[in-house]
């Protein structure tokens, strides 16, 4: 029985430990291994997709990607299939949770950070002051900058895992009032989840799309 709204995120289980993160790698065996070789329509719309990724992200980061479109596509790809496993019923949400959402954002934002202010420390200086700051504005910018610096991996953990456990309340709440209305009542609730359901689905790629976008934005200042 739910205790409380929460708890359909709770990762525990009642056997000794946790199988529930398993679910993130669950897409690994599931996938026979003809999926990868033999040509198909899911491989040709896989492959498409990601071209327009690594196309987009190659113009965003300019010349000097050097193979880090892969890295943010495939960052796309891993966090899509996790946000859309989530809405399979009796299927754990890995992506609602800060610990797989920072787990994903901090040691990228930490690498870039070391990688520039190691390699790049006069270009990570400039960036903290914009062109055209006035001179009585560059030390309010300075710590504007750098505030907005620190609060990156946490804004990227923070909306994704907002934005997929939103969906997940709303349709848990709907689902709760379906048993103690009439039919008429219940037929309506169902129509909404319905709705709701194509709603998270579009959801699920569009946050894994900004999740890598911002990546991919961040990594350009730095690369």
């Amino acid at each position: 029985m739910m205790t409380n709204l929460f708890s359909t995120f709770d990762p525990s289980t009642s056997m000794m430990f946790s199988l529930n993160w398993m679910s993130t790698f669950m897409i690994v065996f599931m996938t026979p291994a003809m999926f990868w070789v033999t040509p198909s329509r899911y491989m040709m719309l896989m492959k498409i997709m990601l071209n327009k990724l690594h196309n987009e992200f190659k113009m965003l980061m300019g010349f000097n990607s050097k193979g880090l479109t892969l890295m943010f596509t495939s960052l796309f790809m891993f966090i899509m299939i996790n946000n859309l496993f989530g809405l399979i019923p009796y299927i754990f949400t890995s992506s609602s949770h800060l610990t797989f959402t920072l787990a994903l954002s901090l040691p990228m934002w930490i690498g870039l950070m070391m990688f520039g202010w190691i390699n790049k420390t006069m270009s990570m200086l400039a960036h903290l002051i914009p062109v055209g700051t006035p001179p009585m504005l560059m030390p309010f910018m300075v710590v504007i900058e750098t505030t907005s610096n620190l609060i990156r991996p946490g804004s990227l953990a923070v909306r994704l895992t907002a934005n997929m456990i939103a969906g997940h309340l709303l349709m848990s709440l709907l689902g709760n009032n379906t048993n103690s209305s009439s039919k008429m009542v219940m037929w309506i609730f169902i129509a909404i989840q319905m709705l709701l359901m194509l709603f998270e689905t579009a959801v699920s790629i569009i946050q894994a799309y900004v999740f890598s976008i911002l990546s991919t934005l961040y990594t350009s200042e730095v690369a």
